[in-house]
Parts: structure tokens; C-alpha cells; sequence
């Protein structure tokens, strides 16, 4: 009976581990399963009626609701919106692999943004890097940008008494850099021939950022474009934007490589149409878009939004410009040697892309395949947002999340920049997909910064208010333009010529 005795021990231990392995699998398995929670929506459209204009905002509330990871349905699209920065972790960094391609709306270009993240995207990232954003490039163009500020400040003082959309010249300045870096200097005194202001050109960009960044029911409902998004994005061609750059691109394009001369210098429009399989200029127009667009857009609309947080924070304003006369000195004018060492403004800037990142929501990703984040299942083809407004105003992450407080970014133990390391703080996104150019949107933000705020005093027209109510878009925008009365503060009338 003992051997029997020890047999039906042994089996039953063997039971025992048996059941509770099956019992660890299949509750895993149901773990790994569960999609997130979140809001049911009505059928066939999901939740898309309940939408607001502001989407981010909408976002925000719902994750107070349903905690930092959730989803809805649009339509048929499954959406799950991440709102910390573990999660945000998990998706850029410990799955950045999976998780790297964005979601392309239909009415989406062929461009550096939305691209898949395979060869192509690779090639022309490289080459956007290389030939654009490398620190020699930057250094090589740093007269064009000085000429470029210093034109914004003599344009600025010959409006003294007058209101100053400030968007509209911080626009004119870095559009002028851009389309240089892209074409060549000569071809922005052709696009300046043909738009005195850049008016239109300005509308053009902010339309299409506009329409970008708003949900399209036909990325949910193909066959339908109730918005007519599909139609104003359908053809992606930058000679919509500005008839001169289209006859840039064709003259370029018609020209042979040898009929460059040797000591002409290729712009990066000649470079593209050299390494482009069959000269695409379909593909060549998308990237420019891209490239003037993110140039731009994001540009002007964080330039508004540091003058607003400085007019509504005068003792704040007081401190930056104490610190330009202090580092520049009143008798100068600002170089970009100066900004290293002004701190002050740097974290002036830094708080601002906090409070008011360009793109509150990045552009949202797609996995290649099944995934799990924070314990959900997150299916293949899913449209997955990480919502860096709610992360940049969570108040379990920031102390007094909703205060304009830029000394919080002067403490070492800070350690927060734009490289998108700390997932607390990421402006301008992390991982493989970052955007590219930061190098020369910090240049020229804290340049053009720098350049208003010494040579100028600020103060708003008589009975106005500063407006910070948002309007949602593919960069996030004040509802209303900026107008401002601005004062000559240096003594030499001759720094303003």
C-alpha cells in the first residue's frame, strides 16, 4: 500500500503544479487580451460625434475618467490614447521598434512625417540631416539667419506706435530661412518680388496645418469626405502654397546635372531631385511641404505663445530682458555667441513648450504588429495618440502644473531638454521618429526671442486683454493673432538700421 500511497501523492502534486501553470497561462492570456477601457460611443460611429474642436482637451478630461491608458472607437478605428510618461516609455523607448510608424490620415502626404518607417524614410531623413540640420550646414547659415532677424527688427521699428501681428514676422523671418536653406537665397528674392508680406503664403501654411491635425471622418468612413479634407489635401503640391516655388522645382528639375556649375553650391531641392528614382516630383512637393510646414507653422505658433505667457507675466518679461542687457549690453545688438548664456530666456522657452507644446498630441503612431502596453493588448493598425498635453499638466508629474513657472527647468536635478530622454518632458516627441529639426528651431526661436525682447519694449494696444484660449490643429494655435505696441529700448538709433 506505501508505494500506492506515495504514486497518488505524486500524481496529485504533479496536479496540482499542473493546474496552477494552466490556471497562471490562461489568466494571462486574459490580461494580455483585455483591450483598455474607456468610453462605449454609439454604434457604427463610435465616439466620434462626441468630439469637440479641441480634441486634446476632450483627451485630457477623459483620461481624469479613465485613468493614463484608454480607447475609442472612431468609426471602425480603434483608438488608444496613452497619457504618462511610463507609458510614453514603453512606446518610444522599450517598443519603439513596433510602435515607430505613424498613423497616415487618407488625405496624408508622401513626406517625411507620415512615411512608413522602412528605407525610403530612412534615405530621406538622412538626407534632411545631413544636408539641412548638420552643425556645419547650421554654422555655414548663420549670416543668413542673422540677416534674416535683423531685417524682422529694422521691419518691427518702422511700425513703431502701431499694432504688430507678431506671428506674421516671426513667420517672414524663419520662411525666409527655410525656403533659403532649401533653394538658395536668390530664389526668396523672387518669392519676396511676388508677395509683398507673405500674407497668403502665411494663411496657405496655417490652413494646411489646420486641416492636417483635425480628425478626418473619411480616415474612419473611406468613401465618405463630408469635410472635403480629401479634397484640399489630395494633391500634395507645394505650388498651391506659392506659385514661385512650383517654378523653382520645374526650372530645377528640367536642368542637367552638368549645367551646375562647379563652384555652385546644390541646394537641397537639387539634391532631392538628383537621388530621387525618376525625379518623383510628387514625392520631392511632399517633403517640402513637410519641410516648410514643420519650418513654419510650429514656429509662429509657439513665437505667440511665449510673447502672450511674457505680456501676461510682466515681472517674468522684467527678468528676461535684465538678462539681455546684462549678456548683450545696451549698446549691442544680439548675436547667436550670446545665447549659451542666456539662461533665462532658455528656460522661458522650455516652460512654454511645456504649457503649450506645438503638437499637443505628436502624430499619432500605428503598431506593425500586436502589442502590449501598460498590461492592454493593443491590436495591429490601432491609432494610438500619446497625449503630451495631459503629461506636461499632469499634476502627479509637475508641481503646480497649470502655473507659467520657468525657474522649475533652472534646478540641475532638472536635467530636461529637447532630446526627449525624459518621457516627463517631450516637446517635440522622442525616439527614432523626434522631429528632425530641432538644431534649427531652437536656433531660431531663442534668436528671434532674444533679438524682440532687447530691442523692444512690449505692451498690449489700449483696452486689450491677453487671449489664451487655444484652437486645436496639427500645431496647437492661439485663437487670436497677437497684436502688440512695441518701443525702441536701446539708446543707438543706429542698432535699429
Amino acid at each position: 500500500m506505501e508505494p500506492l500511497k506515495e504514486l497518488f501523492l505524486a500524481a496529485f502534486t504533479l496536479s496540482i503544479v499542473f493546474l496552477t501553470i494552466l490556471w497562471y497561462k490562461l489568466a494571462s492570456h486574459k490580461k494580455e487580451s483585455r483591450l483598455p477601457p474607456g468610453p462605449r460611443g454609439l454604434p457604427i460611429v463610435g465616439f466620434l460625434q462626441f468630439l469637440p474642436t479641441n480634441l486634446h482637451h476632450q483627451l485630457t478630461k477623459l483620461s481624469q475618467q479613465y485613468g493614463p491608458i484608454y480607447k475609442f472607437w472612431l468609426g471602425s478605428k480603434l483608438c488608444v490614447v496613452l497619457n504618462s510618461p511610463s507609458l510614453a516609455k514603453e512606446v518610444v523607448c522599450d517598443q519603439d521598434s513596433v510602435l515607430a510608424n505613424h498613423d497616415p490620415p487618407i488625405a496624408g502626404l508622401v513626406d517625411i512625417g507620415f512615411s512608413p518607417c522602412g528605407s525610403y524614410w530612412r534615405e530621406v531623413r538622412k538626407l534632411f540631416l545631413r544636408e539641412m540640420l548638420s552643425n556645419r550646414n547650421l554654422e555655414a547659415c548663420y549670416s543668413l539667419r542673422r540677416h534674416k532677424v535683423r531685417k524682422t527688427i529694422r521691419n518691427v521699428h518702422t511700425k513703431i506706435g502701431n499694432p504688430v501681428d507678431i506671428g506674421e514676422l516671426a513667420f517672414l523671418a524663419e520662411i525666409n530661412v527655410v525656403i533659403s536653406i532649401i533653394f538658395g537665397s536668390k530664389f526668396v528674392e523672387n518669392m519676396e518680388k511676388c508677395s509683398k508680406d507673405g500674407t497668403e503664403f502665411r494663411e496657405l501654411v496655417v490652413k494646411y496645418g489646420q486641416v492636417m491635425g483635425k480628425p478626418n471622418i473619411s480616415d474612419f468612413f473611406p468613401v465618405l469626405d463630408l469635410q472635403g479634407i480629401q479634397k484640399v489635401m489630395g494633391k500634395p503640391n507645394i505650388s498651391d502654397f506659392h506659385p514661385a516655388i512650383s517654378e523653382c522645382v520645374k526650372m530645377l528639375s528640367d536642368r542637367r546635372e552638368g549645367e551646375i556649375q562647379r563652384n555652385e553650391k546644390k541646394h537641397l531641392i537639387q539634391i532631392l531631385l538628383e537621388l530621387m528614382e525618376q525625379k518623383d516630383i510628387v514625392k520631392i512637393k511632399a517633403i517640402l511641404v513637410d519641410i516648410v510646414i514643420g519650418g513654419t507653422d510650429t514656429t509662429i505658433t509657439t513665437v505667440e505663445w511665449v510673447m502672450s505667457e511674457l505680456l501676461n507675466n510682466p515681472e517674468i518679461m522684467s527678468k528676461v530682458q535684465q538678462e539681455s542687457k546684462h549678456v548683450v549690453g545696451m549698446n549691442n545688438i544680439v548675436e547667436e555667441s550670446h545665447l549659451p548664456n542666456m539662461h533665462y530666456l532658455d528656460v522661458v522657452l522650455k516652460e512654454t513648450l511645456r504649457l503649450h507644446p506645438a503638437l499637443p498630441l505628436l502624430l499619432p503612431k500605428r503598431p506593425s504588429q500586436s502589442a502590449i502596453v501598460g498590461g492592454y493588448k493593443i491590436p495591429e493598425g490601432t491609432k494610438v495618440f500619446l497625449n503630451v498635453y495631459a503629461i506636461h499638466r499632469d499634476p502627479q508629474v509637475w508641481e503646480s502644473p497649470l502655473e507659467f513657472q520657468p525657474e522649475r527647468f533652472l534646478s540641475p536635478s532638472t536635467n530636461l531638454d529637447y532630446a526627449g530622454n525624459n518621457m516627463k518632458y517631450i516637446p517635440f516627441g522622442s525616439g527614432r521618429r523626434i522631429c528632425a529639426g530641432i538644431p534649427l528651431a531652437e536656433k531660431m526661436l531663442m534668436f528671434i526671442f532674444a533679438s524682440l525682447l532687447h530691442s523692444f519694449d512690449w505692451k498690449l494696444p489700449e483696452g486689450e486683454n491677453v487671449d489664451i484660449s487655444e484652437e486645436f490643429g496639427l500645431a496647437l494655435k492661439k485663437s487670436e493673432r497677437l497684436l502688440v505696441i512695441l518701443t525702441p529700448s536701446l539708446p543707438n538709433l543706429k542698432l535699429y538700421q
